[in-house]
């Protein structure tokens, strides 16, 4: 398959309309690098150490195989303008997390943490988290032990595995940002 580099320019008529899909896709023989893939372009992703599982589970590594649609943008409002989205946007604060715990009634669900509490942090001192687009894997119904906190967020310097998200450089995240509304389908696998 060629791929050629996402655009998703700003402005046009038919980019100022959400997306109504994109498709993510392991790269063969590399289970935690891939493709997303919108308007037949690619941007290159970074995807769970596990690679692509259809039967996911808490601390497994992998990234969920699935449809899902995005909920809300996460940003931190301290180091970057906001973004243009069709999505609903939260500005990230020191008491933000994210609930792992498969016993905790909020699992898998946003949190507000006192310093000293537990929870996955979503103001961090790296820039992995300066952009969440949040999905509805394992929201209605949330079962125990699942998996949580399965974003697409910012990749490592070196596209590095995540722990089961999607991941992408900041460029590519704020072109898609422009592009991604409610009813966008996210096709994982």
């Amino acid at each position: 398959m060629k791929v050629r580099y996402i655009s998703m320019a700003y402005g046009t008529d038919r980019s100022s309309r959400p997306l109504t899909a994109l498709t993510v896709r392991a790269a063969p023989g590399r289970p935690s690098r891939g493709w997303l893939i919108a308007d037949r372009q690619a941007i290159p992703v970074a995807l769970g150490r596990g690679g692509i599982r259809a039967n996911k589970f808490e601390g497994d590594g992998g990234t969920p195989r699935g449809t899902f649609h995005p909920l809300k943008l996460w940003w931190r409002a301290d180091r970057w303008p906001r973004p243009r989205t069709h999505l609903p946007i939260r500005r990230i604060t020191a008491r933000d997390a994210w609930c792992e715990d498969p016993a905790d009634r909020h699992y898998n669900r946003a949190v507000l943490r006192a310093p000293n509490e537990a929870g996955d942090r979503l103001k961090r001192a790296d820039h992995l988290y300066d952009f969440i687009i949040e999905i509805d894997h394992n929201t209605r119904p949330r079962v125990t032990n699942r998996g949580s906190a399965v974003f697409l967020h910012l990749a490592r310097d070196n596209f590095g595995p995540t722990a089961g998200c999607v991941a992408m450089t900041r460029p590519m995240m704020l072109r898609l940002l422009e592009r991604i509304g409610p009813r966008t389908k996210i096709v994982i696998g």
